[in-house]
């Protein structure tokens, strides 16, 4: 028996759409990033584009759980001098929740090409609403 190797030409590809109201980050970001990486598919291929789209809604929602809000940052550098930045989760869950989710799921994705494809996948809404609706999208269940 030979072992089956996907091709991403032949791979299904289906949206599905997750609300985010009151789940943890973490398991939120889990989740996304597994079945946006294809791995809850039975012809998942570790070198192959098997993924789905992802649409999240309600990112505002999103609960960090302990003193998460306070103590967890994010970090970036300008490259320049003296040019590293801070803030909390709770300043950037008000400035731009989307980003806080976005940095969540592709750090769990490859860093390589690969990684870099998936991470269009992703679709992250502040709100209840989003452009996809001709996609129909369905329901994904978030593993707590």
């Amino acid at each position: 028996m030979e072992t089956f190797s996907a091709k991403a030409d032949e791979v299904e590809r289906r949206w599905f759409v997750v609300d985010a109201t009151d789940l943890p980050l973490g398991r939120l970001a889990s989740n996304v990033a597994a079945v946006i990486r294809g791995k809850n598919k039975a012809v998942y291929t570790p070198h192959v584009d098997t993924g789905d789209f992802v649409i999240v809604l309600n990112a505002e929602k999103v609960k960090l759980t302990g003193g998460k809000l306070d103590t967890k940052f994010r970090h970036w550098h300008s490259a320049y001098p003296g040019g590293l930045g801070t803030e909390s989760y709770r300043v950037l869950l008000k400035r731009k929740p989307e980003l806080a989710i976005e940095e969540a799921v592709f750090g769990m994705l490859p860093k390589n090409r690969l990684g870099r494809t998936l991470r269009m996948k992703l679709k992250v809404y502040r709100g209840a609403t989003h452009p996809h609706e001709a996609q129909k999208p369905e329901a994904l269940t978030v593993r707590l």
